[in-house]
C-alpha cells in the first residue's frame, strides 16, 4: 500500500463492480465509486500497468450517489453487495453499459444488439435462498478475507434473515450453509459436510426442514421436507435440496416472458431444453410445441424435473451431462435453450452445437464475461450473434444477466 494520494476522476465501470479511472498512464480500478466522479486515491495493491486504490475522499460526488441502506456495506466489511451506494436507476444503465462493453472487448463484438435492460420491481430483500459461510461464525465473505457475521441484511428475504437471527448453531463440522425459503412460506437449511455423521446440533424457534449435501452433491434429508416450492406464472415446482433455482423468484416471470418471445412457439416445434433444471422453462414452452427434450446433469433435479413436468406427454427428460447426451440427440430440434452455469459452455458442447442443424440458439447466461467469450465460439461455428437482453436479477450487485439471440447464417 502506499500512502501517496492523488486525484483521480473515475470514467466508467468495469466487469466486477470497480468504477475506473486513469492516473499515470496507467489503469486504476476504484470499488465505492461511480463513474463521473473525482475522488481522492491511495494505491493498495500495485499490478505495473493496471493498480487498484480506495478512496480516501470524495472530491466531486455522482448525482446518482444514495446513503446505502445496509451498517455493513463498504470497504473492509461485507463483500456481497457493491453497489448500495448507487441509485438503482443508475445501477441498470450501468449494468447495460457493462454488457456492450463485455461484447466489445472479450467478444469483439463492437456493435452488438443489446436491448434495454430489464429491471427488477423488487430492490431489496429479493433472494429466496443464500448460501453462507462458516469461520468461526455464520454470514458472508468480508471485503478482506474471514466472515462476517451479519446484524442486517437487506438483499435476503426477511423471513430467511429472521432465521438466520433465531439460529443457534454449532458451525464446527460444517463448510456451509444454505437458507432456502420457497413460495409457500416453508423454509430449509441445508448443511454442506464432509458426511452425514457432521450433521451440526441446532436450535431455532421456528418451524425448518433441514437437508444436508455431502461432497458428491448427494441430498440427505434430516428434518422436515426434502425440498420447497416455487410458483412461477401460477404453476408449482418442486425443488429438491441441492437443486438449482434462481433465488430472485419475484423476477423468473420476466425471464420466462422473454425466453417464450425469442423463442416464438409453434405448434410443429421440437425444443431442446439444455442444462433444464427442474424444468421452468419446459413447463412454459411445452404447451405450445410437438416435442420438448430436456437435458439435465443433477439426477435430485432431473427427479424434480420428472414430477413438475409429469402432466405433459410431449417432454422428454434425460439425465446426464449436456457433452455426454448432445451426440446421442437425433431429433431434428427448431430452438436450443441453453442456461448453463456462470462459467458458460464447454468447448465439447459448443463443438456439437456447431456440428448440428439447430437453426437458433437462446442463450440464457449470468455471467457477461462468459457470455462474450462464447458467442464469439459459436459464431466460429457458424452462428450469428442477434439481440442481446440484459435482465436484472441482483440490484445492489454487480452481476449481470443477460438472454442472447444465435441464428444458423
Amino acid at each position: 500500500m502506499s500512502d501517496k494520494l492523488f486525484k483521480l476522476e473515475l470514467l466508467t465501470m468495469a466487469h466486477g463492480g470497480y468504477a475506473l479511472g486513469r492516473h499515470q498512464k496507467r489503469t486504476i480500478f476504484v470499488p465505492y465509486a461511480i463513474p463521473g466522479e473525482i475522488i481522492e486515491a491511495r494505491i493498495v495493491e500495485d499490478k505495473g500497468r493496471i493498480a487498484f486504490a480506495e478512496g480516501v475522499r470524495l472530491l466531486d460526488a455522482s448525482a446518482d450517489r444514495v446513503y446505502p441502506r445496509c451498517s455493513h456495506f463498504g470497504p473492509r466489511r461485507c463483500g456481497r453487495c457493491q453497489w448500495q451506494h448507487i441509485d438503482y436507476a443508475a445501477q441498470v444503465l450501468i449494468k447495460q453499459d457493462v454488457l456492450a462493453d463485455q461484447l466489445a472487448r472479450v467478444g469483439g463484438f463492437e456493435d452488438a444488439d443489446v436491448q434495454p435492460i430489464i429491471p427488477c420491481h423488487v430492490e431489496w430483500g429479493y433472494n429466496y435462498h443464500m448460501t453462507m459461510q462458516v469461520d468461526g461464525g455464520l454470514g458472508f465473505p468480508g471485503v478482506d478475507g474471514g466472515v462476517l457475521q451479519l446484524d442486517e441484511c437487506h438483499i435476503l428475504h426477511p423471513d430467511l434473515f429472521a432465521l438466520y437471527e433465531r439460529l443457534d448453531l454449532n458451525t464446527e463440522t460444517i463448510k456451509a450453509v444454505k437458507f432456502q425459503l420457497g413460495s409457500d412460506g416453508n423454509h430449509t437449511l441445508i448443511f454442506y459436510v464432509d458426511n452425514e455423521q457432521d450433521a451440526p446440533e441446532l436450535t431455532t424457534d421456528l418451524k425448518t426442514s433441514v437437508n444436508l449435501i455431502l461432497p458428491d452433491n448427494e441430498p440427505i434429508n434430516l428434518i422436515g421436507h426434502s425440498h420447497v416450492r416455487y410458483q412461477v406464472w401460477g404453476r408449482w415446482f418442486r425443488v429438491t435440496a441441492g437443486s438449482d433455482f434462481r433465488a430472485n423468484v419475484a423476477q423468473i416471470p420476466a425471464l420466462v416472458d422473454l425466453v417464450l418471445n425469442l423463442v416464438n412457439p409453434q405448434p410443429q416445434d421440437s425444443i431442446l431444453d439444455l442444462y433444464g433444471g427442474v424444468g421452468v422453462f419446459s413447463a412454459m414452452i411445452a404447451p405450445y410445441v410437438d416435442l420438448v427434450t430436456l437435458v439435465e446433469s443433477y439426477p435430485p433435479a432431473a427427479t424434480d424435473a420428472e414430477e413438475n413436468l409429469t402432466e405433459f406427454e410431449n417432454v422428454d427428460i434425460i439425465e446426464g451431462a449436456v457433452a455426454d447426451v448432445l451426440p446421442s440427440l437425433h431429433e431434428s430440434y427448431t430452438v436450443a435453450l441453453l442456461d448453463p452455469p456462470s462459467a458458460g459452455l464447454d468447448l465439447d458442447v459448443i463443438d456439437q452445437l456447431g456440428e448440428s442443424d439447430i437453426p437458433r440458439l437462446i442463450y440464457i447466461s449470468s455471467d457477461p464475461a462468459t457470455l462474450a467469450r462464447d458467442a464469439k465460439r459459436l459464431v466460429n461455428k457458424g452462428y450469428r450473434l442477434g439481440q442481446i437482453h440484459p435482465i436484472d436479477f441482483n440490484p445492489q450487485t454487480y452481476f449481470i444477466d443477460a438472454v442472447a439471440l444465435f441464428q444458423r447464417h
